[in-house]
């Protein structure tokens, strides 16, 4: 069981540069071997499934078995990410204690009636904080530190993430494992280790979101480029 109340103390800006440039020249698994004991029960990592995350959670398997994860259900993810979901569980036998679902505080029903139907099409920024924003702020306000998959090559706002940084947003520690690491390198990890992947990745889908607002990728396009098509918008605010 993690703790129920956070520490009061928070390491300084300071302190995370200097603990974030010591890992460069290291692993992904060095850092989060780092971080599941420093913050051990009182961490959690944020999976929705993509080629990233299911990498750490391979990852965090094999240092800690019985750390959690937690997935953002919309009600408007893929059918092949429920799919890899349930891959991911029978392999690494998590337990139902482990896989956090997080779903809105409306269903899409009374979110139609509330705010229009179609909202992701008129106002994404809405739907994206009323699907993700607010489910993601309740779980993150009880834990002291999150692991996310972002990579500093996805799109400029990730370009300059630490390894580890203080999420001035959510108000607790940021773990990055991946951040120095390529596409490449997450798929030679996804092979040498033959972790289950969402079968989207094979049909152009590098990143992959809400059904309304996820579109194949054309090769050599920008990878998030096929999310929010359309609209000047690459982030659903969860890196922001």
């Amino acid at each position: 069981m993690k703790d129920t109340q956070k520490p009061a103390a928070r390491p300084s800006d300071a302190e995370l540069k200097t603990l974030s440039d010591s890992f460069e020249s290291q692993q992904p698994w060095d850092l989060l071997e780092y971080a599941l004991k420093t913050y051990r029960q009182r961490i959690v990592l944020a999976c929705s499934f993509g080629a990233e995350d299911v990498a750490l959670v391979d990852m965090v398997h094999r240092i800690d078995p019985d750390a959690p994860l937690f997935y953002l259900d919309t009600d408007f993810l893929f059918p092949e990410t429920f799919d890899v979901r349930d891959r991911i569980i029978a392999r690494y036998g998590l337990k139902q204690a482990q896989v956090i679902q997080m779903k809105s505080l409306l269903t899409p029903e009374q979110q139609a009636a509330q705010h229009g139907a179609m909202l992701w099409a008129s106002k994404p920024d809405q739907c994206c904080e009323l699907r993700k924003i607010e489910p993601l702020t309740r779980i993150l306000g009880e834990y002291s530190a999150w692991i996310t998959g972002i990579r500093r090559d996805q799109s400029p706002t990730r370009a300059n993430a630490g390894l580890i940084e203080w999420d001035k947003k959510f108000n607790l520690v940021k773990v990055n494992p991946l951040a120095r690491w390529s596409s490449e390198n997450v798929w030679t990890y996804l092979q040498l280790h033959e972790v289950p992947y969402n079968t989207l990745h094979d049909r152009n889908y590098p990143s992959i979101g809400c059904t309304h607002c996820t579109a194949p990728v054309l090769p050599g396009d920008d990878p998030r480029s096929g999310r929010w098509k359309n609209f000047g918008k690459t982030e659903c605010g969860l890196h922001k």
